[in-house]
């Protein structure tokens, strides 16, 4: 026998309708993200309103009544030559890193991408680096850089050449910087590229090869091309991380000799906690964020019309 529940009217479940039950309806997948969203608001959104507060202050690090004075930090750091020595060691550091750190990753993805003896072993080989701590990484090279008994000036010695200040130079400091920098980070570099060579079809390859196509003609026209939009991500992707060195430098010269290799988050580092500047270091992170924003959406624009021209 089947029963029958009829609402009784004026109920509080009789007055819900679907359209309004939808309404109020609570995504699920807001749950999962709810966590996530804390913290990205607490530790990140949060501090940057602050930041940007703080740098229209005269904020300093031992505490006390902080000024209100405007746009005065702003006017400074354009008026200050360590800012603009800075920003252009970061810049020559982007400039001289991006080059071979793009150009040996796809050398090394397409000599480990065809069957070939210890295959496996090269590949871990090429990005173990990358996994390395970078405090592990300036403590090694700083051994290999030694003028006195370094690993490459004992190399040098060997073949009879002299020995070279690697650290100790202003010339040869921060190609010192970029040799580590390369060592270190070209393995991610070449994980992306390794894996865009296993996504194009060997069939490709092989009608080519019918056709009488060689090595070189396979390599420039069916491999670069088709390479395209992974070149145009690693480019930009490490641009943008040239742009924030920061640590590598810090651990391997300290920013000299003579502030040659200091970066501009060095400078920000040293004003803000060595100075106790709060205020003035936070005006100098903002304009480098712009600066970096706007390379970023200009980059982006000519990487779209590259992709739509094609």
């Amino acid at each position: 026998m089947s029963t029958q529940t009829a609402s009784r009217p004026g109920s509080r479940r009789a007055d819900r309708s679907p359209t309004s039950e939808r309404a109020f309806r609570v995504p699920t997948g807001l749950w999962f993200v709810l966590p996530f969203l804390v913290l990205y608001i607490a530790f990140l959104v949060v501090p940057v309103f602050l930041g940007l507060g703080i740098s229209f202050f005269d904020q300093s690090l031992t505490g006390g009544a902080a000024e209100f004075i405007g746009w005065a930090n702003y006017a400074e750091l354009f008026s200050d030559a360590a800012v603009w020595s800075s920003l252009w060691n970061t810049a020559k550091f982007t400039l001289w890193s991006t080059p071979p750190l793009v150009v040996l990753a796809l050398v090394m993805a397409l000599l480990t991408s065809r069957k070939m003896p210890a295959r496996w072993l090269f590949r871990l080989a090429y990005f173990m680096p990358t996994l390395i701590p970078v405090t592990v990484v300036s403590t090694v090279w700083t051994w290999m850089f030694r003028t006195e008994s370094g690993f490459l000036n004992g190399m040098f010695e060997a073949i009879g050449l002299d020995p070279v200040d690697w650290l100790g130079e202003p010339r040869t400091a921060m190609i010192s910087v970029i040799i580590l920098t390369t060592w270190w980070t070209v393995g991610f570099n070449y994980l992306l590229y390794l894996a865009a060579l296993q996504g194009i079809p060997p069939e490709l390859y092989e009608a080519s090869a019918i056709d009488g196509a060689n090595a070189w003609q396979q390599f420039t026209r069916i491999t670069l091309p088709l390479l395209g939009r992974t070149t145009s991500l690693i480019i930009v992707l490490q641009l943008i991380a040239s742009l924030k060195v920061f640590d590598q430098i810090y651990l391997l010269t300290g920013g000299g000799p003579n502030f040659s290799t200091r970066p501009v988050l060095e400078y920000v580092y040293d004003v803000g906690f060595t100075n106790f500047r709060l205020g003035y270091s936070s005006a100098i992170s903002y304009v480098f964020f712009l600066l970096i924003l706007v390379f970023a959406i200009i980059q982006v624009r000519l990487f779209s019309k590259k992709d739509e021209a094609r």
